[in-house]
């Protein structure tokens, strides 16, 4: 499958069979002395021996992880708060004598996970869904903790064994029924020890913050936090494909989850008795870019901005669109219909329309093939058809590029059709004000003022929906909690 990023420009070769195509279409690590490693460069983080040597294999996963979480991200606030958590964290935790590098990434994707070699990652979708130094805090201790008890190491040993049961049944067994059984059992394994590996990371996790001096119950807090985001998020994907894996798929579901690390913090002490630090790490983010950054394209509700490669378009009505580093991924809400925006290289003397018989996706209704342009620019469309989706397929020439939009259905009309080339119609190149005007939203922190409410904050929400649903998981509030006059809270500007 190809694997490309807009910000970077960078693509390979792509087989796709139109019955794993719909597959593709479908949105898919835990969150789940400390060095922020702002060189983004693992040539030049410590090797001391309590840390695994750093080879080239792991510089490699170290880049494809940059690569697919659009780079590091810097801003000096964060870098210290996140420096100066670790750093206490190392001190109480089991292993002081371990070193890691932490890594803040430029993603808007809420994560955070660790290498076997001490190596920590943490977006700043992540920080920006936390609300006070505890629960940044539960995060890295739990991240800490897969390190110290070599979950890492052992999860790595697993894939392998994965990896290694699915080329024997490729290349040995000769009934497929028998061997599908075989491979399923394994991931299933997986599936489980990663839960039991979570739990555990859990536990160590919230023992290592309480002991230094954070609130123990950050972890209860984040972690329902984390799940309400992941229901917001999946919600309009649900009835694309319901194998599509997602989070919780290889993780504890997070209630199971908070109610373990809750019952971990009450061997501390009650709620509220430690540090939050709440309004000190506010100031930390108040600012912080939220959501899409431009260097890889921004999402303003149906409409998908590209300053850098200079391309916009609108996507049908009722579509929610999600920026990630393969692709433009929407998705109709009710499911149902999607799309998935991709570029790839053709060769200039390759007409369009040979492209889209070439192979890259199976089932193309030859007849269907046509010629035409849009937004000025050569392009070609084709229809094809898989075993439970119908697609339309449309392939543009945009500079030394060919950008593929992938619409698929269930049911094909003349109406749906008709959405789908309506959409790719307004593909079009982005004007120099365009572009200057393009910029990224930001957290901004605000003091509740007298007479203000929750639904009046949210309103301010520069979001295109579920204002208020995403005001309060933004800020940790439940559907019954109310603000009081000087509560700071986060809101999303423009």
């Amino acid at each position: 499958m190809i694997s490309m990023n807009f910000g970077r420009r960078w693509s390979q070769a792509l087989t796709v069979t139109a019955g794993l195509a719909a597959a593709a279409l479908v949105l898919a690590g835990c969150a789940s002395s400390g060095v922020i490693d702002r060189q983004a460069s693992l040539a030049e983080s410590p090797k001391p021996a309590t840390v695994a040597e750093v080879d080239p294999a792991a510089r490699r996963e170290h880049e494809r992880i940059l690569a697919a979480y659009n780079g590091a991200y810097e801003d000096p606030r964060i870098e210290a708060m996140v420096s100066q958590t670790v750093e206490k964290l190392v001190a109480a935790s089991e292993r002081p004598d371990l070193h890691y590098r932490v890594t803040l990434l430029n993603s808007p994707v809420v994560n955070a996970f660790a290498l076997p070699s001490g190596q920590l990652y943490v977006t700043r979708g992540l920080i920006a869904l936390s609300n006070d130094s505890s629960e940044l805090a539960s995060v890295m201790s739990h991240e800490m903790a897969h390190v110290i008890a070599h979950h890492a190491e052992m999860r790595e040993d697993r894939v392998r064994q994965v990896a290694l049961v699915s080329r024997m049944v490729n290349g040995v067994l000769s009934d497929p029924e028998v061997g599908a059984l075989a491979l399923a059992k394994s991931k299933i394994a997986l599936a489980s020890f990663s839960r039991a590996q979570e739990f555990e990371a859990d536990g160590i996790g919230v023992g290592i913050a309480a002991r230094a001096g954070f609130d123990a119950y950050g972890a209860s807090r984040f972690l329902t936090s984390l799940g309400r985001d992941s229901e917001l998020r999946q919600s309009g994907q649900t009835n694309i494909d319901p194998r599509a894996p997602d989070f919780l798929s290889s993780h504890p579901a997070t209630p199971e989850r908070v109610k373990n690390a809750q019952a971990s913090a009450r061997q501390f002490g009650a709620p509220g008795t430690a540090a939050r630090d709440r309004n000190a790490y506010l100031a930390a983010v108040d600012g912080m870019v939220y959501g899409d950054d431009p260097s890889e394209g921004l999402v303003r509700g149906r409409h998908f901005l590209h300053p850098r490669l200079g391309f916009t378009f609108v996507a049908p009505e009722g579509f929610a669109l999600d920026n990630t580093a393969q692709a433009i991924l929407g998705v109709k809400e009710g499911g149902g219909q999607a799309l998935r925006l991709d570029v790839v290289r053709v060769p200039t003397e390759q007409s369009l329309t040979d492209y889209l018989s070439s192979g890259w996706i199976e089932n193309v209704d030859g007849k269907s093939i046509e010629s035409t342009t849009i937004g000025g620019f050569p392009a070609a469309t084709a229809g094809a058809k898989g075993d439970q989706w119908s697609f339309r397929l449309f392939a543009v020439r945009f500079g030394s590029d060919v950008y593929r939009f992938i619409f698929a259905t269930k049911h094909m009309t003349p109406e749906i059709d008709r959405s789908f080339r309506e959409s790719v119609a307004t593909f079009r190149r982005m004007s120099i004000a365009e572009s200057k005007a393009a910029r990224p939203l930001r957290l901004r922190v605000v003091t509740v003022g007298s007479g203000d409410t929750v639904e009046q904050l949210a309103n301010r929400m520069a979001v295109a929906d579920r204002k208020l649903e995403r005001f309060r998981i933004l800020n940790g509030l439940e559907a019954g909690d109310h603000l009081n006059p000087g509560d700071l809270v986060k809101i999303v500007v423009e």
